[in-house]
């Protein structure tokens, strides 16, 4: 009877060990199901607070009402006096501050009085349902070991509690099975009797080994998630129904995974070299890859495994458990397209975006922005002001200031002076909102707007080029009457000096009409120098002035150039000049040229016309509100209606030999003076060009009353006779 009951010791033994195992592992599941939530939080603590050997371990989950919070605290017995729940979740608020999804994972603080390392765990898929902190006063916490045990913990507290019951519960078991193996050995010393007892006794713990064993099964099938148990070498051994019916296939194809396509053959490789390596190690495996699911689909799985040791720390199984972050695993993919897409638009949009948190300053940028700027991260408001123009510095002082204060959106436009002392102009669009805690946050678009602004230079440029080229187009038209201008005081000036040779030749010598023809000589020798000057201003190359003008006097000027043109074709000037006409604010030689410009294409427009007078009509008036407007009327051909819209565009001409110029030159003109040009046909034949730009800033509060019209018609000697006082006799 030796051998058998040394026997049946030694496979008691080892019953107690591997339910120990069981229990220390997946068995604090049973524990926790059904219990309230205050019961599942204290036994967790218990266990923790002894498997880590820890001198605090503290909670704080969420009540049953999900308004309240339930603390729980579980201290060392060698730590005395007792320390309560609020205390330490006081100490750990002030520590990391109230939100606890803002604690670090790992830190060391002083809590209850102590100096001691705390680890923290999330509860819940996002932390939502709570937070665990464990803490010892060992430096060297928490190891790997420490943390896989606290986040297994945290996440599978259902498998721990309920092991945890299974444990206790075979305990017990065992202690019945020894006293009554203690009773069976003594009777079957005594009689033959008392060896049938002990087969029956036996056979009762054999059932009770079959119901415990099938309540473990329930357990691990109870789990929602996969779990596979494999050998210490690594092959399959078994796994739960959540398993079969994912793959859809017996256990026996399931073992040989590795030649099956039970895992995707990308991640075979990845798989099996972690597997090894933890294997090799006794580390935990954790791993993520693919699985084909029954209907041939793939799914992302997180895989992670835990070694079951034995009393001498042999590892006896590992417990896989695969957990589905499909869903996740897409969103993150999604979320990192998304990223990329941006940064690409961003970089050939050359648009940057940053947060600013005005109470902390703390500012997250864009990766190309940090290439806008050229500064390595970090940036700070002070770093970007040294990369501001010395000139915008205050223009940027004061928007920051005022974003700061006001909390309003805001917008601005800046340049950078680089190290090589280039310059960038930057668009900045920033909208403000408000945090949950009510914290300004200003969320803002920077666009690097410097090729747009080289682009507007140029195009200027361009500009005056073609107005420079419409002006050079004009003194070819105006030759004859440029030459007839300059020819009437030269011929003025040769008769005068005749005359006062004569009179100087005379016996005796006339002296006072030798003076007066010598003053009438430089009179004219004036008048052709004004001529050149003005022909030199309105054709030359010289910048823009600024000033006071009278449109009527830069009108009769127009005419008067214009003058022999006009008569050679036979065309009749009328002007309708307003008295009292207040000046504009402009550049003189730019709006004659508007004018000139408009007087010749109204002579282009009657050079076919010869059923009628060739009338030209010039006329100035006060326009509605603050502005002069000038009109220049033929009666020439009139204007295609289609065609109005497209007058005043580059190129678009309706001359033979045009080059669509004059008319957008004249626009861009008009509109640099914060006027505007127009075009209409008359009543009559012909039609109708012009423009209003606005009075001169001393002039607008002078404006109103009745308008006097002075309307005469004016010949080409008449022009000239009202801007030179006269002629030569």
């Amino acid at each position: 009877m030796g051998p058998t009951h040394d026997h049946l010791t030694e496979e008691i033994k080892r019953l107690r060990r591997c339910m120990n195992d069981l229990v220390g592992v997946v068995g604090l599941a049973a524990v926790w199901t059904g219990r309230a939530p205050s019961q599942i939080v204290g036994i967790l603590l218990d266990s923790l607070l002894g498997m880590l050997l820890l001198d605090v371990a503290y909670a704080r989950v969420e009540g049953p009402d999900s308004k309240t919070a339930i603390e729980m605290v579980r201290v060392a017995q060698s730590r005395q006096p007792p320390t309560r729940a609020s205390d330490i979740g006081d100490a750990l608020a002030n520590a990391f501050g109230g939100d606890p999804l803002r604690w670090p994972p790992s830190a060391r603080i002083r809590l209850a009085g102590s100096d001691v390392s705390v680890a923290t765990v999330r509860l819940g898929l996002r932390g939502d349902a709570g937070v665990v902190v464990a803490g010892t006063q060992r430096a060297d916490f928490p190891d790997p070991i420490d943390t896989l045990l606290l986040r297994v913990a945290a996440s599978q507290a259902a498998i721990g509690l309920q092991e945890a019951r299974l444990l206790g519960e075979q305990r017990r078991l065992a202690h019945e099975l020894d006293q009554r193996v203690a009773q069976r050995t003594t009777a079957l010393a005594a009689a033959n009797t008392e060896l049938k007892r002990e087969v029956t006794v036996r056979r009762r713990a054999e059932a009770a080994l079959r119901a415990s064993e099938h309540d473990a099964r329930l357990i691990v099938d109870s789990i929602p998630a996969g779990v596979a148990l494999l050998t210490p070498t690594g092959e399959v051994d078994d796994v739960n129904r959540q398993v079969l019916q994912y793959f859809g296939r017996p256990l026996d194809e399931l073992k040989n995974w590795v030649a099956s396509d039970i895992v995707h053959p990308e991640d075979v490789p990845n798989v099996v070299r972690r597997l090894t390596h933890s294997i090799n190690s006794g580390e935990p495996y954790e791993c993520e890859h693919r699985l084909r699911r029954h209907d041939g689909r793939y799914r992302w799985f997180q895989a992670r495994g835990l070694p079951l040791r034995n009393a001498d720390g042999g590892i006896v199984r590992w417990y896989i458990l695969l957990t589905d972050i499909d869903e996740r695993k897409r969103a993150q993919e999604a979320l990192q397209r998304g990223e990329a897409f941006l940064a690409e638009a961003q970089r050939l949009s050359s648009t940057g975006s940053f947060s600013w948190r005005v109470s902390t300053d703390d500012i997250t940028w864009s990766d190309e922005l940090h290439r806008i700027f050229e500064l390595d991260p970090p940036l700070t408001p002070a770093r970007i002001r040294t990369r501001v123009h010395p000139e915008d510095v205050h223009a940027f002082d004061t928007t920051v200031d005022r974003a700061r204060h006001t909390g309003d959106d805001f917008e601005c436009r800046c340049r950078l002076l680089m190290p090589n002392h280039s310059i960038k102009h930057l668009h900045v669009v920033a909208h403000a909102t408000r945090d949950r805690e009510g914290q300004l946050e200003y969320i803002a678009a920077v666009q690097d707007v410097t090729e747009s602004r080289v682009s507007e230079e140029a195009l200027r440029d361009a500009q005056q080029q073609l107005a420079r080229a419409a002006r050079v187009t004009s003194l070819g038209v105006l030759t004859a009457s440029i030459a007839h201008e300059i020819n009437q005081p030269l011929s003025g000036i040769v008769t005068n000096a005749g005359t006062c040779l004569r009179m100087l030749a005379a016996d005796p010598p006339d002296v006072d009409g030798a003076r007066e023809t010598a003053r009438r000589t430089i009179r004219d020798g004036n008048r052709a120098s004004e001529v050149v000057t003005r022909l030199r201003a309105l054709f030359g190359r010289s910048g823009s002035t600024t000033e006071p003008v009278d449109l009527n006097d830069a009108a009769q000027e127009v005419i008067m150039l214009s003058s022999s043109e006009l008569q050679r074709n036979r065309v009749v000037v009328h002007t309708e000049l307003a008295a009292e006409l207040p000046p504009v604010f402009g550049d003189r030689v730019q709006l004659q040229e508007v004018i000139l410009n408009l007087c010749l294409n109204a002579l282009d427009a009657m050079r076919s016309v010869d059923d009628r007078p060739r009338q030209l009509v010039v006329r100035t008036e006060r326009d509605e509100g603050t502005g002069v407007r000038l009109t220049v009327q033929d009666a020439g051909v009139g204007l295609d209606p289609h065609a109005a819209d497209a007058l005043f565009q580059p190129f678009y001409t309706t001359k033979t030999g045009g080059m669509g110029i004059g008319l957008s030159v004249s626009r861009s003109i008009i509109e640099n003076h914060r006027g505007r040009i127009w075009a209409a046909s008359n009543d009559g034949p012909g039609a109708s060009f012009s423009f209003s730009v606005p009075c001169a800033p001393q002039a607008v509060s002078r404006l109103g009353g009745p308008r006097i019209v002075h309307e005469r018609e004016v010949t080409p000697r008449a022009a000239a006779d009202a801007v030179h006082g006269g002629v030569s006799p």
